[in-house]
């Protein structure tokens, strides 16, 4: 019974990652400026915060709703800057393929990893998302510890195995990239992720219906 908790939790970790928003791109231009470890653990970072998400969706959501529902907008405009503020340094950034030993390389996916769970965190309206798959997935409101854990090691299996495939087949082609086309590649990335966080602020100022919770972030 466990493994079908745990199987329902992999698609549920699935489903919340593969649409592809400002985290998503992110990975990619991560792996491509600098090596597979970046990117993935970029992702690593998203799916860490996606877990935290799926266990407050699964055990404690009346707990942390009306603290969350209270302070909303402000931290979905903070989250907005944020990622403003990640496309403009992606925009503008010199490119270039990183070099350096094995303990730099590990220090800055160490970096991007922090990084991208901490951005992640910004947006916990991403929890209502889990509530929903958890619910068309057919688990309880009050579910055990027997159905919950499973099902919260599942999400971040899923979410991992994702990111996993997703840096895996980008490093693939990455060799076939000179600086040049990383110019342009960082340019369209930075734009895109500039563009979703200026839709995140604008959806609390003119209080849009959220632009499909999931894109925000993800």
């Amino acid at each position: 019974m466990e493994l079908t908790f745990l199987f329902k939790g992999i698609v549920i970790g699935l489903l919340s990652s593969i649409p592809l928003g400002p985290i998503g791109v992110l990975c990619i231009q991560r792996t491509l400026n600098k090596h597979f470890k970046s990117g993935f653990c970029s992702g690593l970072g998203a799916a860490t915060a996606d877990t935290i998400f799926a266990t407050i969706a699964m055990f404690f959501l009346t707990l942390v709703m009306s603290f969350i529902e209270s302070r909303m907008q402000l931290l979905t405009v903070v989250g907005g800057i944020i990622i403003i503020g990640i496309g403009l340094s992606i925009y503008y950034k010199k490119t270039s393929f990183k070099r350096g030993g094995k303990r730099a390389r590990n220090e800055r996916a160490f970096k991007d990893y922090i990084s991208v769970f901490f951005l992640t965190l910004t947006n916990p309206a991403y929890i209502l998302v889990f509530v929903a798959l958890f619910t068309s997935l057919g688990f309880e409101s009050s579910p055990s510890l027997r159905q919950g854990i499973p099902a919260v090691l599942g999400v971040f299996a899923g979410a991992s195995s994702w990111w996993f495939l997703l840096t895996f087949s980008i490093n693939k082609v990455r060799r076939k990239f000179r600086p040049r086309h990383l110019v342009v590649l960082n340019k369209i990335a930075g734009g895109v992720i500039i563009l979703l966080g200026i839709i995140t602020i604008l959806s609390v100022v003119f209080e849009m219906p959220s632009v499909g919770v999931e894109q925000i972030v993800k």
